[in-house]
């Protein structure tokens, strides 16, 4: 059986564990909904036109563009009118990234700060991520290789990009933040309206409204966004994917299945093989 044109490729390395790399040649098929990444997270569009709508803004992005996302941050990138379009997608560990800028005196303190940048037209920016992604899914590449590219590439970005104009973002109420921390806590559980309305004193439209403002999703949304992250933790590893669905606090794996592919556009199994492909990479690169 050949392989559908649009199937993604996702780059895992066991031993650069605070990196991931997804491509996508065909990107016309693919459509998200809005989600979210607990690491931040850094696109390139190598083809086409898309809709890149990140939190309450939306840009019209191109070939040759590369979108910045925060962590946490909602966003959406789709393709537009069934148009040609590609992409590379990497996901970097967000205290490890943290932890890059704060040595490269970027940062006051190992706390992450939210960049500002959401769109970086650069082509010596898009040249260098394009070299950096052939680096890392280059099997012949040495890891040690592989890490110091990367290294060097996101040393340099975080330095631009501490240059960018600053687009100051409202400060998220207390009381919501504790909210969006409860359903951390209990994301695998049923978490009802009822529940976030006692804890925060709020009416039901009020809190929707108000949640909904300061993260870019509905409470629910931001439930079942959170489990399909857990669900991808776990499929890292190589649980299997009925496993998975019950762990993530999914009713069964078919609406798992549904959940995962509308935010992640593949399919849990699709993302699963990324695991064994880890092994494949890592023998061929030593």
């Amino acid at each position: 059986m050949t392989t559908p044109p649009f199937s993604p490729v996702f780059w895992r390395d066991k031993r650069i564990p605070f990196v991931e790399l997804r491509k996508v040649a065909d990107g016309r098929h693919v459509c998200y909904a809005l989600h979210s990444h607990p690491h931040w997270s850094l696109g390139a569009i190598i083809n086409g036109k898309s809709t890149f709508r990140y939190r309450n803004d939306n840009f019209a992005v191109g070939a040759g563009d590369l979108v910045v996302m925060n962590p946490e941050w909602a966003h959406a990138c789709n393709p537009i009118d069934n148009h040609s379009w590609s992409y590379l997608m990497m996901y970097v560990d967000t205290q490890w990234l943290t932890n890059l800028r704060f040595q490269a005196g970027l940062l006051p303190t190992p706390v992450w700060l939210d960049l500002h940048t959401a769109v970086l037209s650069d082509n010596r920016w898009f040249d260098r991520y394009c070299h950096l992604a052939d680096c890392l899914l280059n099997t012949r590449s040495a890891v040690t290789n592989k890490q110091g590219e990367l290294e060097a590439f996101l040393s340099g970005l975080m330095h631009e990009l501490a240059t960018q104009p600053i687009n100051q973002q409202p400060a998220t109420a207390d009381v919501l933040t504790q909210l969006s921390r409860y359903i951390d806590q209990y994301a695998t559980e049923d978490v009802s309206l009822e529940t976030l309305c006692a804890l925060s004193g709020f009416s039901e439209g009020h809190l929707i409204r108000s949640f909904k403002q300061a993260f870019g999703f509905t409470p629910h949304a931001y439930l079942v966004n959170r489990r399909v992250q857990l669900g991808q933790s776990q499929l890292k590893k190589g649980t299997p994917i009925a496993e998975v669905a019950l762990n993530a606090g999914f009713s069964d794996q078919p609406h798992f299945q549904r959940a995962f592919k509308r935010r992640v556009a593949a399919t849990p199994n699709q993302y699963r093989l990324g695991s064994a492909n880890e092994k494949i990479h890592a023998a061929d690169s030593k």
